[in-house]
């Protein structure tokens, strides 16, 4: 009996034996796993697998700390499906008995979690749980987050052993999780490199600055990982900074908007100068204007384009979606070495257009002076042949042909000198022309309709149409152009001025939504009595195609 008794308890010994060194070997295959990995992501959810399998728990999850060091920013869970985590509800922020592992990172494990002081309960439709063990993972004495284990299989409560095994497990992690970092970090900087030296050789190449704006915000929502970036830019007489270029999700309905400067990332990042980042700018009670008329935006930063005069050009927003990670340091330094490489971008633009602004405006004086010295002085010599030749002719119908012709070449004349006039309207004493105004209307209009409008102009505008009568031609245009950028939803609008006949007609159509018969009009009133005060009408006209066409006209004086 006492001999059955040894063998009985050797057997026990070698199957201890056996089990401890199964788990060994687990342990050095969950840990060469881990390592294997460099993408971050992989390497979490590697983790958090092994963790469970290693003491054969039935829940596992890993919490990422978030920047602030007191709640969790990313969560990843095993042992639930995916309906279960969708009628849970929010992934937890890091309170109660999660909390407790964060604020004292020290391995926990209890034998009922809800007897735990700092355990709130469970949401609803949440499965319930009983054995706890959670472990903080630390990298370079840093703790990265904490990895939380329930509900052992079998219904017994995890062991010393078990902490043992998942606290050694945490080490590996935290080696796996540096060098998946450092991997990340080189791989990010590389793509960074190569945007910044995409965004060069497009200014270099001459690329209009909404193209240039587009580079920078699509390189930056790749590289990121963002589900909507958006380039938003101050403008004179706006409160606030227009969102000039937008991608990503939700960016047509953003392209145009006014971003206010209170309440909103982008605001406080343009008058602070410096990055604003908030985990989920829906919930932020800092920016309740940020996510308004949007969906859900989860992590999200705000960086200022350079400083002009202590306040940026610009500010680039990048939103990830809600449960992704929060953007760190290490991906906050070369985002904002890339912003200021697109301020370079905006201000070099900008230099460019007033370059081209120059020259545009030195050719339009060469093309003046080339009308008035040579086509006016040659059409007026013409002029003066035909008269003289007039008097020899005495066929009457012959005489009265070479009358009009010089009474043409008059009109011709006045014709050319309009334009010159119009060429150098920067020049004139009164301020610019009725054409100039016009066209800076339709170009400020671009901005807010998210698209450049096309303009068409003909006749004598800078010389046919009084002063009074241009002012009201360029409110109008002024309000028509508002009108379609706030209700029209158009992505192509034209704008047509001409003055002949008599009268000047101002003609916008787009191919928008059109004006619905119950819709608000008082801003339609208000172009009608504009129009009536002038002596002129307006009328809103429904095209086939569908859109709409709203046509103001005024008389001239001396017209018929």
């Amino acid at each position: 009996m006492r001999l059955d008794e040894l063998l009985d308890e050797l057997q026990v010994r070698i199957d201890e034996v056996r089990g401890t060194r199964d788990r060994v070997h687990s342990l050095l295959e969950a840990v060469v796993s881990v390592g294997r990995q460099l993408d971050l992501s992989q390497v979490l959810r590697r983790i958090v697998e092994a963790a469970a399998l290693l003491v054969d728990a039935e829940y596992g999850a890993l919490g990422v700390i978030g920047p602030d060091g007191r709640t969790l920013a990313q969560f990843l869970t095993v042992g639930l499906t995916d309906e279960e985590i969708a009628a849970i509800g929010p992934l937890p922020a890091g309170h109660g008995l999660l909390g407790e592992v964060i604020h004292h990172p020290e391995p926990l494990r209890l034998t009922d979690l809800g007897a735990h002081s700092s355990s709130y309960g469970f949401p609803a439709h949440h499965p319930p749980m009983r054995t706890f063990l959670g472990v903080p993972i630390r990298v370079r004495d840093e703790v990265f987050g904490n990895l939380y284990l329930t509900d052992k299989r079998g219904g017994v409560d995890f062991d010393t052993e078990d902490e043992t095994v998942i606290s050694t497990l945490s080490v590996a992690a935290g080696v796996a999780i540096d060098n998946a970092r450092l991997y990340e970090g080189a791989q990010r900087q590389q793509l960074w490199l190569r945007a910044n030296a995409e965004i060069t050789e497009s200014l270099l190449s001459g690329s209009s600055r909404p193209a240039v704006l587009e580079l920078i915000a699509r390189r930056a929502q790749e590289i990121t990982a963002a589900r909507l970036a958006h380039v938003a830019v101050p403008v004179a007489g706006v409160d606030g900074l227009v969102v000039e270029f937008a991608a990503g999700a939700d960016g047509a309905a953003c392209q145009g908007l006014v971003v206010p400067f209170e309440g909103t990332l982008s605001g406080a990042a343009h008058r602070a100068g410096k990055p604003v980042t908030a985990m989920q700018v829906s919930g932020d009670g800092l920016h309740p204007a940020e996510a308004r008329g949007r969906q859900a935006l989860g992590p999200t930063v705000a960086v200022p384009l350079g400083t002009a005069g202590g306040e940026s050009r610009g500010v680039l927003l990048l939103s990830r979606p809600t449960g992704d990670p929060a953007f760190g340091e290490g991906e906050l330094e070369p985002l904002v070495a890339f912003a200021g490489q697109a301020a370079l971008a905006l201000e070099l633009a900008e230099r460019r257009r007033d370059a081209e602004q120059i020259a545009l405006l030195e050719e339009r004086d060469r093309i003046a002076r080339d009308l008035h010295d040579l086509a006016i002085q040659r059409l007026f010599a013409t002029g003066m042949t035909l008269q003289s030749a007039a008097r020899l002719v005495e066929h009457d119908g012959a005489a009265e042909r070479v009358g009009r012709a010089v009474d043409d070449l008059d009109e011709t004349i006045k014709i050319i000198r309009s334009t010159i006039f119009g060429l150098r309207t920067k020049d004139r004493e009164g301020g610019p022309g009725l054409r100039a105004r016009a066209a800076r209307a339709v170009g400020d209009a671009a901005v807010s309709l998210g698209h450049p409008p096309r303009l068409s102009m003909e006749g004598l505008l800078d010389t046919d149409v009084p002063a009074p009568i241009a002012d009201h031609v360029v409110a109008a245009l002024g309000e028509l152009l508002s009108n379609a950028a706030r209700h029209a939803r158009a992505t192509r609008v034209g704008v047509t001025l001409r003055a002949g006949l008599g009268e000047i007609v101002l003609t916008v159509s787009d191919n928008g939504t059109g004006i619905p018969p119950q819709g608000r009009r008082s801003g339609l009133r208000n172009l009608d009595e504009r129009a009536r005060g002038v002596g002129g009408t307006f009328s809103v006209e429904t095209p086939e195609e569908g859109g709409s066409r709203l046509v103001w006209r005024a008389p001239l004086p001396g017209g018929a």
